[in-house]
């Protein structure tokens, strides 16, 4: 007969091997890591027209933070983790807003779909997005697989 393992070393034992999902990390902490992740990845550039753009016709200006074109990508990624397939119509309706039209009422408008589209074919082109048979996209395994190393990391980072 085995010994019963002790609560303090089972509860250890447990702790080493907690597995992190994209589910049990914020997004305001895992998407900065994706987008500095990404960063260093070859294929994922921002475009030269990408410092002169505004993000969809609600905006007035284009964004501030010169690393938008990495914070954007990193979101789709966890966009497409947690919500399954999706193609540009329907993130153009996540990233759009309130488009203000002076004195008529508010109506939404929709996100730039360019930008959209560029950010999946650099994502599909690293290998971490794949084309769907039927319209959309889909995370490949191997982004999959990138996100969780990720949020792992993020979660053992936030403990110690």
């Amino acid at each position: 007969m085995s010994q019963p393992v002790s609560g303090i070393a089972f509860h250890c034992i447990l702790e080493v091997f907690t597995v992190s999902t994209v589910y049990d990390i914020a997004a305001d902490e895992l998407i900065p890591r994706i987008a500095e992740e990404l960063k260093k990845a070859k294929e994922v550039k921002p475009p030269k027209w990408a410092g002169y753009v505004k993000t969809g016709i609600h905006k007035e200006r284009p964004p501030t933070n010169p690393d938008w074109w990495y914070i954007r990508c990193a979101s789709i990624l966890r966009r497409l983790y947690v919500k399954g397939k999706s193609g540009v119509s329907r993130l153009r309706t996540v990233y759009g807003g309130r488009n203000r039209r002076g004195v008529r009422p508010n109506h939404f408008a929709r996100g730039s779909g360019s930008i959209i589209r560029k950010a999946l074919q650099q994502l599909e082109k690293a290998g971490l997005v794949t084309l769907e048979k039927g319209g959309g996209r889909v995370l490949s395994s191997k982004g999959r697989s990138f996100l969780d190393r990720l949020a792992h990391m993020t979660r053992t980072q936030d403990a110690s």
